[in-house]
Formats: structure tokens, sequence, C-alpha cells
């Protein structure tokens, strides 16, 4: 098999991989969300507990008419949600889910999956703008001030676990975790900290409650893809959804061990996969239990509080690096 064939059919599994995740971590968000709030969530649609919602959205989606708004830049509207959710589908090639399972274990792979996740605001601002909507201008224009304030304490608290295990690529992060009793979040005092700055600032990466000041319903009705129906309307929920899922994978990668832990070696992609639901079930349940800060306060806590904070610890990170390895810690 030539090796183009080969590429090829490895991306199309990882593309209906990263669909079939997205479809049913739907429906684990709802049904968490639902017992947080004493309901029962989709239920009759594949009795008895609705294990076909996710399936009858998708088929409701591809059957609404695609409506484009008259006054559109049709080139950059249309265009919008593939470029918005290339990069998020894109970063799962370097996700390891096991030793030598996987698309590319990159020895970069940290700095390619943040590089690559961060170009999912070209397509988001795409949207807005060829939408040709104050509502979603306003909201794209949003989204990009959040972003770009807190990408940089993203990526810092992201590189703790680099500085602490020495590599860029993933699966070395992880096999240095055994020294750490499987997880770099037990290493004292850092792991922790870093651990807990991921977690926000993957929260405003992810726009999601008390970050979603980008679609505020209130104020903007459905954000940047106000305008957006149909199929398209799909996609970009398909990139929002992808891009959570590869983040969640990254935490369980850096900080909870990825694939270590007690039995055989091929119950390590169910680890993997079980830390992964963890980091996503925290992020669900932080979603449902806080209320939308102000514009003003989430730009605040991002260069007041996360920036500097993220900043000192990956500096502490590397002066605790730098003294063991010198034989002074």
């Amino acid at each position: 098999m030539s090796p183009l064939v080969y590429h090829a059919l490895v991306g199309f599994v990882v593309l209906n991989a990263v669909i079939g995740m997205v479809t049913y971590v739907t429906l684990l968000e709802r049904k968490f969300a639902a017992r947080m709030q004493s309901r029962i969530g989709p239920y009759y649609v594949g009795w008895p507990h609705g294990w076909l919602q996710p399936i009858a959205d998708a088929l409701k989606l591809m059957m609404k008419e695609d409506i484009v708004p008259r006054a559109a830049d049709r080139w950059v509207y249309n265009l919008a949600p593939l470029a918005f959710l290339v990069p998020c589908i894109l970063v799962f090639a370097t996700i390891p889910f096991a030793p030598g399972l996987g698309v590319a274990d990159l020895n970069i792979g940290v700095l390619f999956f943040l590089a690559v996740s961060a170009l999912e605001i070209v397509g988001l601002f795409m949207g807005g703008w060829g939408s040709n909507n104050k509502y979603a201008l306003l909201s794209a224009m949003r989204a990009v001030n959040q972003i770009i304030s807190y990408d940089l304490p993203f990526i810092f608290a992201a590189l703790v676990p680099v500085v602490l295990a020495g590599s860029l690529q993933l699966s070395v992060i992880v096999e240095a975790q055994r020294a750490m009793y499987g997880a770099f979040v037990f290493y004292p005092v850092l792991g922790q900290l870093a651990f807990v700055a991921f977690l926000v600032a993957t929260l405003a990466a992810e726009n999601r409650v008390p970050f979603d000041i980008l679609e505020a319903e209130s104020e903007l009705v459905a954000g940047f893809r106000v305008e957006y129906s149909g199929m398209k309307f799909a996609l970009i929920q398909l990139g929002e959804y992808a891009h959570m899922i590869a983040t969640s994978f990254l935490g369980a990668l850096l900080f909870l061990g990825g694939w270590l832990g007690p039995g055989p070696a091929w119950m390590g992609p169910v680890w993997f996969l079980l830390k992964a639901v963890v980091v996503f079930l925290v992020v669900t349940w932080v979603r449902w239990s806080f209320v939308r800060i102000r514009v003003d306060q989430i730009l605040a806590i991002s260069w007041k509080l996360l920036l500097p904070a993220t900043l000192v610890l990956l500096m502490a990170t590397a002066l605790v690096v730098a003294l063991r390895s010198t034989g002074g810690a």
C-alpha cells in the first residue's frame, strides 16, 4: 500500500471517529446536565435512554434548508464553517491513544496542537464578518478578544508538563509521568496549579460558562453563527465539540498520565478515554454550575491574574528543573 493511500485511509478513519465521538459527547453532556438539574434528559428517541437522539438531531440539521442572507459575503460566509472545522479536526493527528496508536506522534506534538488549534479563530471571525449581521460581527469581535487573551495562559499552563518532561512529544510526556505516581497533577504545588490554570483557560478557549460572552443569548442571540442553518450550522457545532474533545485529550495527556494505569497494556486506551471524560465532565460541571461574568471581568481575569500567574508558574517550573539537573534540589 502506498503511503498516500495509507494516510488517506487513516485520515478517513480519524475523521469518522471524531464525528462519532462528537455525536455521543453531546448526549453525554445533555444527560450530565439533566442529572445536575434533577431532570431525565433525552429519553424517548432510542428508548429507554435516548441513545438515538444525537443521530436524530444530525438528520434534522441535514434536512433543514440552507438559508444564505441576501447581504452576506457569500464566499466568506460559505467557507467559514470549513475554516472553523478543519483546525479542530486536524489537531487529532497529534493525539496518541497508546504507544504506537495514533496518526502521527510528532516530536513537536504540543507545539503543533497549540498552533493549529489557534487557527479556529480565523473561521470564527469569517463567520461573523461574512454574515453581515451586527450580532454575529460583535460576537466574532468578542471571540477574538477573549481567545487572544486566554491563549497565552493556556500555552503557559500547557508548557509546565513540557518543561517537567523535557520534551514536546506527547508520548514522551506521558511516559515521563510514571515517575510522578502516573500523573503530573501529583507534582507538588506546580502540577496542581498548572492543571487548575489549564482548566480555566480551557473554559475560556472553548467559550464555556462563565466565559461565554460571544454567544450570550440575551445580547447576541446565537453569537457568530446566528445566520447559519442546516448543514453549515452542523459543521460549526461539530467543530466546537471536536475542539473541546481534543482539548480534553490534551489535558489527559499532559496532566493525568494519558494511557498510564493499572492492568494490562491493552487497557491503556481505556484509561486514556476515561481520563479525558473526567476533564470533559469537569468543564461541563462548571458550565452548569456558574453564571456568565461581564466582558471587563473576563479580560481582567486573564491579563491581571491568570497570565502573570501562569508565567510565574512556568518560570518556577524551569527553575525547579534546573536545580534538579544540577543537584541543587
